[in-house]
């Protein structure tokens, strides 16, 4: 497992978004997030008592004096993500922050998207939602339209989520946004977790259908994991699942090969 040790880090190559410069709103020594997935590349959450988020204004200048680095060099990014070590919207100047990035976009890279991978937990707070109606890539996790399963693989803290209150949620950015789900199977605490069988992917079609997202993004594993005993689902696989929402006229893109 691996944490981002800075505010800002990159560019990377990212599989779904291009030449990507990251946002790491988070403490750079924790993983702090509302979810704890099973799947996380940064492994999961660590328990401490106090933390530091980077500020508003550390942020801005910080990213600023990359961008200006960047373009120095014509070294132009596709986009501006925030990730990193946990749930970006956790962050208090969250709101504030999307603000100071698009103004810095504007200035120094207008053609590049700015985009936040979030996990969808704080999408029903309403300045959390108006600014991420605000960027480019509004990409919000749903990962499965099952409680039992979307619950073992995501593992909500502290909140009693549901896929239906997600799915209600979601509905209220009328198509302003991406959603992204990650496939996989295997085994968590003793119980079967598989997010692919006819009854899973059937409820998951079904509850796209309902949010009418601008786009879904499907991926599977790629790094490691905190839980060894779960295994990758074949670019094939998603595809033909990806199949049944293209039909309907769904933009869908599915990573890995």
């Amino acid at each position: 497992m691996k944490l981002f040790d800075q505010v800002i880090f990159g560019p990377i190559h990212s599989r779904r978004l291009g030449l990507s410069l990251g946002v790491n709103l988070l403490p750079i020594d924790a993983k702090i997030c509302s979810f704890n997935c099973i799947y996380c590349e940064c492994g999961f959450n660590t328990t401490i008592k106090e933390f530091s988020f980077p500020t508003q204004k550390q942020v801005s200048e910080i990213l600023e004096t990359k961008l200006s680095q960047m373009v120095s060099k014509n070294e132009i990014p596709d986009v501006i993500t925030f990730a990193g070590n946990g749930e970006p919207t956790l962050h208090p100047d969250f709101d504030k922050i999307i603000d100071d990035t698009i103004l810095l976009r504007n200035k120094y890279c207008p053609s590049a998207k700015v985009s936040v991978l979030s996990n969808s937990t704080r999408i029903h707070k309403l300045k959390i939602f108006n600014a991420l109606k605000k960027v480019d890539n509004n990409i919000l996790k749903f990962d499965s339209a099952i409680n039992k399963t979307m619950k073992l693989m995501d593992q909500p803290v502290g909140k009693n989520i549901t896929v239906e209150w997600l799915v209600n949620e979601l509905k209220k950015f009328d198509g302003k946004l991406i959603i992204q789900t990650m496939f996989l199977r295997g085994k968590i605490d003793g119980q079967i977790v598989d997010n692919t069988t006819e009854e899973e992917t059937t409820a998951w079609i079904s509850a796209i259908k309902e949010i009418r997202p601008q786009q879904v993004m499907m991926y599977s594993l790629d790094r490691e994991t905190p839980v060894s005993s779960l295994e990758k689902v074949s670019f094939d696989e998603m595809n033909i699942i990806a199949e049944k929402l293209r039909k309907d006229g769904f933009e869908v893109s599915v990573a890995g090969s």
